[in-house]
């Protein structure tokens, strides 16, 4: 008998005859004796619905009001399953963040896990029920109802596997697994059997968006196996292994590749800094605002000193927070003293992830020539132990992406061209 945690998303939760699609596959695991807890987010497009409302409501709405609103998505969907559980035999009740409790801190919106209760949990589990709970949502010590943040529901069911402490946490999803690229970019791209929580890390840091990055950087950290499959499945119930995301240990050196995959990430904009004064805290005097307001910077190139005693400083924001950056250095202007403050949206970050690169030279040289062979001009570059990351016109990030896949040996051999 294993103790395992099965999470299934919005698409996997969109209408009736999709919950008792779910339902047949959580009888499955339960007829094979495990112990199960569901978490699930809401239907398809509901949260978004209901965050209109909100906004409708009050463009200035008090957070606590909105997380009553908008955790009711998912107490839907664990009501609705729990229902078609009962309908084809399977005890089966909705436990709501309050009534376990999962407790959270007070940052409503975007609140954080600081514990749960599993005592009532582990009782009823006992007695051969399933357990069924809506993700993204959990209670203060005041009992004010919070929400964690948009794709929260994953970070909610690697907590509970922590809690419980599952076996396994299956988090189902409308792909089958993590591939090598975005399959639809390269056909050629392999799912991979197992992923290192470090490379999973930086994936989802990067681009991919197959698991939310909170959830991995929990699951690392209190050492749960999550495996990520497809809850779309045949006529008979069956469905392809997925991939299973654990600790380095698990991967032997047979599997082990220098190169793991590769992300790309669209949503990235440039803001280029001209003549800034080269003297000491004047890029403190650039990031500190930016930071105070909330921004996250990712890549920075700083140019060697011009002869007049000035640089050019470029960096990178996510396209959503490009107004908010532009408009900080504007009202920074004075104290920064650039002369000039140029921006561009269209470009692309491409990302090779691995753990291979720990132990190998030249992973980074093979990137660079490889994109220069093909006219790809490289505007910056941020490196970590297991990731190289470089910006490029977005115009050729389908390009950049095809050919790195093939150059780091990573196509597959029977699939199609």
């Amino acid at each position: 008998m294993a103790r395992i945690v099965m999470k299934f998303g919005g698409t996997s939760m969109a209408g009736i005859e999709r919950i008792r699609n779910v339902a047949a596959r959580v009888k499955r695991e339960w007829e094979a004796g495990n112990q199960i807890a569901v978490v699930v987010s809401a239907m398809a497009g509901e949260t978004d619905r209901l965050v209109g409302f909100c906004r409708e409501a009050s463009s200035l709405y008090d957070t606590r009001e909105y997380d009553v609103v908008v955790s009711a998505g998912e107490q839907i969907t664990s009501g609705l399953l729990a229902i078609a559980l009962q309908a084809i035999g399977v005890p089966a009740r909705s436990w709501l963040g309050w009534q376990l409790p999962i407790h959270t801190s007070s940052a409503h919106a975007s609140a954080r896990i600081d514990s749960i209760d599993t005592v009532a949990l582990d009782a009823s589990l006992a007695n051969g029920e399933v357990a069924v709970i809506p993700g993204f949502q959990g209670v203060t010590e005041e009992g004010r109802v919070t929400t964690l943040g948009r794709g929260g529901s994953d970070t909610s069911a690697v907590a509970m596997a922590a809690a419980m402490q599952a076996d396994r946490c299956d988090i189902y999803t409308d792909v089958d697994g993590v591939y090598t690229t975005d399959p639809r970019i390269v056909p050629r791209a392999r799912k991979l059997k197992r992923v290192t929580y470090e490379e999973m890390l930086e994936l989802a840091s990067v681009g991919a968006k197959v698991l939310q990055t909170r959830s991995v950087g929990l699951a690392m950290k209190e050492g749960v196996r999550v495996q990520v499959l497809s809850s779309f499945v045949d006529a008979d119930g069956a469905s392809e292994p997925g991939t299973l995301i654990v600790g380095e240990e698990e991967i032997d050196d047979m599997e082990r590749q220098l190169i793991t995959g590769i992300a790309h990430d669209k949503n990235e904009a440039k803001i280029t800094l001209t003549a800034v004064p080269d003297r000491p805290g004047a890029v403190a005097s650039i990031f500190t605002p930016l930071a105070d307001a909330n921004i996250n910077v990712d890549m920075i190139v700083q140019n060697i000193a011009h002869s007049a005693g000035s640089t050019d400083v470029t960096f990178t924001v996510p396209t959503a927070e490009l107004a908010r950056a532009l408009d900080v250095l504007e009202r920074q202007s004075g104290e920064i003293g650039y002369v000039k403050l140029v921006h561009d949206t269209r470009v692309s970050k491409i990302s090779i992830v691995g753990v291979g690169m720990r132990s190998h030279a030249g992973v980074a040289a093979t990137m660079f020539k490889t994109l220069g062979e093909r006219g790809i001009n490289i505007q910056a570059i941020t490196t970590s132990e297991i990731k190289v990351s470089v910006l490029i016109e977005e115009d050729y990030t389908e390009l950049a992406v095809r050919v790195l896949h093939t150059a780091y040996g990573l196509d597959a051999e029977d699939a199609a061209a």
